[in-house]
């Protein structure tokens, strides 16, 4: 075998494995939305070399709401609950990404631009900027707009009190 085969079969391995975790989840998910006699439906991808799984809903996700919470509590557990069925199913420890009624995408092009507005900020006064605490999700997203816009950052603090400084070329 050549390097190069090497590599294909390694690649589609993953994304075997990644498709697996995406199945296991969605089953596990299917089964807590019956339980909860919520409609929704799952929509199953792998990005970033992680399986992310969504929970849609045709009529608007007001129900779906209730899985979401306060600044997605609900969701950040389920998303912990739903890795932990992965991973009895698996053995293997899982960086699954859960969404549901869009809450996760909206973030994300929140944090985004929250990222990038703060790099520019630091960009034209020379001076680093400490940002509210954030989960982990929420600190990955702000420091690849960062990266972004060609400056660095770093995450200080303990959890739950983890923040990202945006810091000057």
């Amino acid at each position: 075998m050549t390097e190069g085969t090497t590599s294909a079969a390694a690649e589609g391995d993953t994304l075997t494995r990644l498709e697996q975790e995406g199945e296991i989840a969605a089953d596990y998910l299917e089964g807590l939305l019956d339980i909860a006699d919520l409609d929704g439906d799952i929509d199953m991808d792998v990005e970033a070399d992680r399986a992310a799984v969504s929970i849609i809903s045709d009529s608007g996700g007001r129900d779906l709401q209730k899985l979401v919470g306060r600044d997605g509590e609900v969701l950040e557990a389920l998303q912990e609950l739903t890795r932990l069925a992965v991973h009895r199913e698996t053995g293997d420890r899982s960086r699954l990404m859960l969404d549901i009624a869009g809450f996760r995408a909206q973030k994300r092009e929140e944090l985004s631009e929250l990222g990038a507005k703060t790099a520019a900020e630091v960009k034209s006064s020379g001076e680093p900027v400490k940002m509210d605490p954030m989960t982990p999700f929420e600190r990955k997203v702000v420091h690849d707009a960062v990266k972004a816009a060609g400056l660095r950052s770093e995450s200080e603090g303990e959890e739950p009190q983890r923040f990202v400084v945006v810091l000057p070329a």
